[in-house]
């Protein structure tokens, strides 16, 4: 069986787990400007460069990596969310793109596999993609609403170089995630596209959305029904919401998405919402509580966490939906669905 095949197997048996942030992890761990530094010998100052921990520092990024699988992750990222030309261009640092995103592949692939080694069951690893900090969708200048800072095409090239990169390191899917900007996506989707012809095999997709407010849209202003029919064209292995809020808030746009997504849910939501001062505090129990009710509605197929949520959260969630159903995928309809910022669905 391929990834793609292999994946839908598992979740046809249970709920499947994904990991939770690297982020916070990584401060935890009060690293200096030296751990990420070490002798690459760049022109700018990389602390805050998590990325780049995969060369300088990969005890750091195999140390979480191992504690999300332990708590009962069957599916880990690659802590590549910003490893990217146009992303590590603010740290003088994108001719290390490639080698960033091979050596964090390399690393989630080697911690995966002496877990499956250990016990047969599966695990997966998703090569993960951020959305940059360019929108293809708006213009950053307020008097010039036509204005773009990149174009479609350069995008799908930065894209497309990660992408390779990650599938060199070993990943089995390709996670386009954090989505706030649609077209974006698609320039993603672009390049998987591109890398699969390649590379001649199916590299399997995985999309996950963030909304911006609760009304249920992103930046670009889609709804998740319409962005939804905006992708399906790319037949994702799944489909899915992260980051921007807590299980509590996500609540009803995962109920939505589930309804209509003829592919796996994958959701994996915040530790509730941050505090004043910025930082995350719902408990492991709490957030294992509301995804599990999601999970008990037949609602999803993998779940996970996104800002500040630690191993302890993804253990709880794993106890708490441990024996319940997994949802059951719909039949893929042939309707026509469109998009704009809202969906339209041609019924007849």
């Amino acid at each position: 069986m391929n990834a793609r095949e292999q994946l839908n197997a598992e979740a046809a048996k249970r709920i499947l787990i994904f990991d939770g942030a690297f982020g916070t992890q990584i401060q935890e761990r009060k690293l200096s400007e030296e751990d990420y530094a070490g002798d690459l010998g760049l022109k700018a100052d990389q602390k805050g460069n998590n990325d780049i921990l995969a060369l300088t520092r990969p005890d750091v990024i195999a140390d979480i990596t191992h504690a999300y699988l332990e708590a009962g992750s069957d599916v880990v990222s690659t802590n590549t969310f910003s490893a990217n030309t146009i992303s590590q261009a603010d740290y003088a640092a994108e001719a290390l793109v490639r080698d960033i995103n091979i050596a964090s592949a390399r690393i989630a692939r080697e911690c995966a596999d002496e877990y499956a080694a250990k016990d047969g069951r599966p695990r997966f690893v998703a090569g993960a993609i951020g959305p940059t900090n360019k929108t293809l969708s708006l213009s950053p200048d307020v008097e010039d609403p036509g204005y773009r800072e990149i174009d479609f095409d350069y995008l799908t090239s930065v894209y497309l170089d990660q992408a390779e990169a990650l599938v060199e390191g070993g990943v089995d899917f390709i996670l386009i995630e954090t989505i706030f900007d649609t077209l974006n996506a698609k320039a993603g989707i672009m390049a998987v596209k591109q890398l699969s012809e390649k590379l001649g095999r199916d590299v399997p997709i995985m999309l996950s959305m963030t909304l911006t407010d609760l009304s249920g849209r992103n930046l670009s202003g889609h709804t998740v029904e319409a962005f939804w029919n905006a992708v399906r064209h790319a037949n994702p292995v799944t489909i899915g919401l992260n980051c921007s809020f807590g299980a509590d808030q996500l609540r009803p746009h995962v109920q939505v998405l589930s309804d209509i997504a003829d592919t796996l849910l994958l959701a994996y939501p915040n530790a509730g919402l941050p505090n004043e001062l910025g930082e995350y505090d719902e408990l492991p129990e709490t957030t294992a509580k509301l995804t599990g009710i999601w999970a008990d509605n037949g609602r999803v197929n993998i779940l996970g966490g996104c800002c500040g949520s630690t191993p302890d959260h993804i253990a709880a969630m794993a106890k708490r939906v441990e024996g319940v159903a997994p949802r059951k995928v719909p039949e893929r309809d042939t309707k026509m669905r469109l998009a704009g910022l809202e969906p339209f669905v041609v019924a007849a």
